[in-house]
């Protein structure tokens, strides 16, 4: 913002709150319409200027306003600090739910309709009054309001017999806007393009200038800032672990094929490790638990992913482990575990046998 121009903004609901509301809520810091409204106002708490006589010009509303709505702007400035019609809308507001209210325009007057709109009205105290409409299926949102409270302006500039010409001051307010806005956009520009303080709308532009795609997770902010050295890495195990950390927010083991080839001399059990791993060189596996995918598309989704996180020439397979016990030699079941014999069981052609049915006789519970 230009170093010449100061202005009073509400943006938080700390602010929103101190208004009257009928028929818009506050969700966050943001103003919009109840549901099932189409219609509804806000009273905003009179802002003091600290200056009797004060002259108000420029407001700015920042909005989302879709098609089929409409923004409505009330504004009235006095000297006096009691406004009877500001407490007989306070007591009336309770009973106004629902049901047509008074109008604005009888307490305000004429409404403004611009989001960027000159006041042009005089006194220490501004109260103000923001109207929603919408017809169509998306709702409007008012997420701040800027009143400019001093500065120069073009005017000052000319000599004093232009100086009280209310046209000219109009007139030359459009250009002293147009000019405050792009020196505003000017000194802007660092904060925009700094990952601390991007908006979000910015931010998914500047993580695509590092490779980063913001569909991958919400993390693209704290990314962006360790892209060089993630990009350094990312084909070797940590960096794939790293990615399926980032993608399914799971810590993955990863089995490489030299750590479990069935042709190495220490191998105790070559068949097994054949079945288990085969003799493929270049794959590697990733052994994560079953309920890492709610579903199966979100399962092909992560290998759709990974296919660009793993190093070329190389395979990637995916083992889902199960949650099981298996007793071996080395199992450990705790104090008060107890190991149960066979329950007998008749087979025909209504039973299902499990992958974990031990079918046998009852010679266990004679030893």
């Amino acid at each position: 913002m230009s170093a010449t121009q100061e202005y009073r903004t509400i943006c938080c609901q700390e602010e929103w709150r101190q208004g009257l509301f009928y028929q818009i809520e506050c969700q966050g810091d943001t103003l919009r319409l109840m549901e099932g409204s189409h219609e509804g106002a806000v009273l905003l708490h009179p802002v003091d200027s600290g200056e009797k006589g004060f002259s108000w010009s420029r407001l700015v509303v920042d909005a989302t306003l879709p098609a089929d709505s409409v923004l409505r702007i009330y504004a009235r400035a006095s000297d006096e600090a009691d406004w009877p019609q500001w407490k007989q809308w306070q007591a009336q507001l309770p009973a106004l739910r629902g049901v047509p209210r008074p109008g604005l325009e009888d307490l305000f007057g004429p409404p403004l309709t611009q989001r960027d709109c000159w006041l042009r009205c005089s006194g220490r105290y501004l109260w103000l009054a923001l109207e929603l409409g919408a017809t169509g299926s998306q709702a409007p949102a008012i997420r701040s309001l800027a009143l400019r409270m001093e500065g120069d302006h073009m005017v000052d500039y000319l000599p004093a017999i232009y100086q009280g010409q209310d046209f000219t001051y109009r007139y030359l307010s459009i250009f002293n806007s147009m000019f405050q806005d792009m020196e505003s956009a000017i000194d802007s520009l660092p904060r925009l393009f700094d990952l601390e303080s991007a908006p979000p709308e910015l931010l998914e532009y500047l993580v695509n200038w590092v490779c980063i795609d913001p569909q991958q997770g919400p993390d693209s902010r704290e990314r962006a800032k360790t892209a060089l050295e993630d990009y350094e890495t990312m084909y070797t195990p940590a960096g794939v672990r790293r990615s399926v950390r980032r993608l399914t927010g799971r810590d993955a083991l990863l089995i490489e094929h030299f750590s479990v080839d069935p042709n190495r001399p220490e191998c105790q059990n070559p068949a097994l490790y054949r079945r288990l791993y085969g003799e493929n060189p270049y794959r590697f596996f990733l052994l994560l638990e079953e309920d890492a995918f709610a579903t199966r598309e979100a399962m092909e989704r992560f290998l759709r992913h990974m296919e660009d996180c793993i190093p070329a020439g190389t395979e990637l397979e995916l083992v889902l482990l199960k949650k099981c016990v298996q007793l071996d030699w080395h199992t450990y079941l705790g104090v008060n575990s107890q190991i149960g014999s066979y329950i007998p069981a008749a087979i025909n052609e209504t039973v299902t046998i499990h992958y974990d049915t031990t079918i046998g006789g009852t010679r266990h519970e004679q030893c």
